[in-house]
């Protein structure tokens, strides 16, 4: 019975939130690629890189704001490359993004060891405050859990209707619909389809290493190894589950915040009754089920993963 009333509590919904914050910048990031066409394998090391580079600009002495803005330029310029490798070159989504994973993950680590090689716990610095929002944050559970977040949540939920705005209500949005459903009917129109795709995968990436850094600049206040712990590839499977729609892979987001947020309750309440790597699967699993649910008449942008060419029909 009390693993039930759990589910009714501002804490559980405050904590769901404040973990989905990083996949909502993720997730966004990775359906503006795939909505032109280009699978960004490389999210989980673009989302380190942001952590480590954004969090290192604060501890320098830079301000909070400037350490999102290095983040989002840092992801930008591994999107680029990913897209540079991808786009004009044609070479494979699949191996170049799993190479930029890789790149930029074993570069934030060895940064970090050259920046603290005799370094024995991570340096902290003072992250972004809980911010109430007046009136709103009074409101009885539903305040506390949504208007009682740190500036980047805020900041969060605002992108995603930018990027529905943008896809949906834009030209420039529209060109990056086009380019991802019908790239030869772009092209006939007048559209750079390499421009586009270049441009939608270095602010996707950018988008990517925000998330990063909300995990250094927000929900903690340090960088360590392995602090990622497997979110980029939580976004990739939420673009699924939100049929490349932002406005659902919000709720998906948020979803999955909420499974690993009643695990870690869970864990309390069980004690040492049930071994604690159960419930570490749980939000993972209940993810799968639910993917596998809501994605069985997904439509994906007919062109992801399909290289183009100038001139090729």
């Amino acid at each position: 019975m009390e693993a039930l009333e759990i589910l009714f509590t501002a804490s559980l919904w405050a904590a769901a939130i404040r973990i989905a914050s990083p996949l909502i910048f993720g997730t966004l990031g990775e359906l503006i690629c795939e909505r032109a066409g280009v699978l960004n394998l490389g999210i989980e090391g673009i989302m380190t890189a942001g952590a480590f580079s954004g969090w290192l600009a604060v501890f320098l002495g830079g301000d909070l704001w400037l350490g999102v803005a290095v983040a989002a330029l840092v992801g930008a310029v591994l999107g680029l490359l990913h897209g540079f490798l991808v786009v004009p070159l044609g070479l494979s989504q699949h191996v170049t993004g799993i190479g930029i994973t890789l790149l930029a993950t074993a570069l934030s680590y060895y940064a970090y060891r050259l920046a603290f090689p005799e370094v024995t716990s991570p340096p902290k610095i003072e992250p972004f405050q809980p911010f109430p929002v007046p009136v709103l944050s009074d409101i009885p559970v539903l305040g506390p859990a949504l208007f009682q977040q740190t500036p980047l949540t805020y900041l969060a939920f605002i992108m995603v209707g930018l990027v529905s705005w943008f896809l949906y209500r834009t030209p420039a949005g529209l060109a990056v619909r086009t380019v991802g459903e019908n790239p030869a009917a772009a092209e006939a129109q007048g559209m750079n389809v390499t421009t586009v795709r270049l441009l939608a995968v270095m602010a996707g990436s950018a988008l990517m290493g925000i998330g990063g850094s909300f995990i250094t600049l927000s929900a903690f206040n340090s960088f360590f190894f392995e602090m990622t712990n497997g979110r980029g590839w939580i976004c990739i499977a939420l673009v699924v589950f939100g049929a490349w729609r932002p406005g659902k892979a919000l709720l998906g987001a948020i979803l999955f915040g909420l499974f690993d947020a009643y695990q870690l309750r869970l864990q309390q309440l069980a004690g040492a009754v049930v071994p604690y790597q159960l419930f570490l699967m749980l939000p993972f699993v209940m993810s799968i089920i639910a993917l596998i649910v809501m994605s069985r008449r997904v439509a994906y942008p007919r062109a992801l993963m399909v290289p183009y060419r100038k001139g090729e029909r």
